[in-house]
């Protein structure tokens, strides 16, 4: 497995150059990356490594990774074509709400909604051509007679945190909900699946690299092939659902 592959390069290379205690790790990415996927993992990197320490910087503001600010940016959205950093994995948009306000006896579907609110988030980045709730609708059938109405959050996780309280579906990336829905929390909502944009490393540039900073990105890449090839798994696995 590819995942068993990246482990014994990284055992490998702590065995060749151990780090020291106190070695620090900046890490740049964004509030909901860092909540979503990557703090939830980060007990697996301390108990390998426990004499190093993994700070994390979350904003939606691009920090300059040259300047030295950090060692490592997780950054979301197209790869530019002058930076080649390692793609972690792409994600999709889909339509999730909480179980609790789900049918029990089938799947769900979006007209099951129309006494609550379509839950969305202002996106900082104005340049991206983002997945919208019109764009979704437009390849689902549904009670156009109806009207659905959108409940707007400032940031994304507390659109997430909306859609975790029951308020209503909420349109977002896969990675994001991916947990929820393994647990059964989240349930998808029959409907499609729109093209989102990838996660990729970018490398500070501004010191030199040392072996913690290696370690760290071995096993980041390890637990994004992981992720890659158990979402795989259950892509090829037989589905009712009619989302594609």
């Amino acid at each position: 497995m590819l995942r068993d592959g990246f482990d014994q390069i990284a055992q490998a290379f702590a065995l060749l150059v151990a780090p020291k205690a106190g070695d620090a790790i900046q890490v740049s990415t964004t509030r909901a990356f860092a909540e979503r996927w990557l703090m939830p993992r980060l007990a697996k990197f301390n108990a390998l490594y426990p004499n190093l320490v993994v700070s994390i910087h979350a904003s939606e503001k691009i920090v300059d990774v040259r300047a030295g600010t950090a060692d490592l940016a997780i950054r979301y959205g197209p790869v530019d074509a002058d930076v080649r950093g390692p793609v972690l994995f792409a994600d999709k948009y889909i339509a999730v709400a909480h179980k609790s306000i789900c049918p029990a006896d089938r799947k769900a579907r979006i007209d099951d909604f129309h006494n609550r609110s379509l839950l969305a988030f202002k996106w900082k980045n104005q340049a991206l051509d983002v997945p919208l709730w019109s764009s979704w609708l437009a390849h689902v059938e549904h009670d156009a007679s109806r009207e659905l109405r959108t409940s707007w959050y400032s940031e994304e996780t507390l659109a997430l945190h909306a859609v975790e309280q029951g308020l209503g579906p909420l349109l977002c990336s896969n990675v994001l909900v991916d947990d929820e829905l393994r647990s059964g929390q989240m349930r998808r909502v029959q409907g499609p699946s729109l093209p989102g944009f990838t996660y990729h490393l970018i490398e500070g540039t501004g010191s030199a690299p040392h072996s913690s900073l290696s370690l760290f990105r071995d096993w980041l890449l390890s637990e994004a092939a992981s992720f890659r090839e158990s979402a795989l798994n259950e892509a090829q696995e037989p589905s009712g659902d009619t989302g594609t």
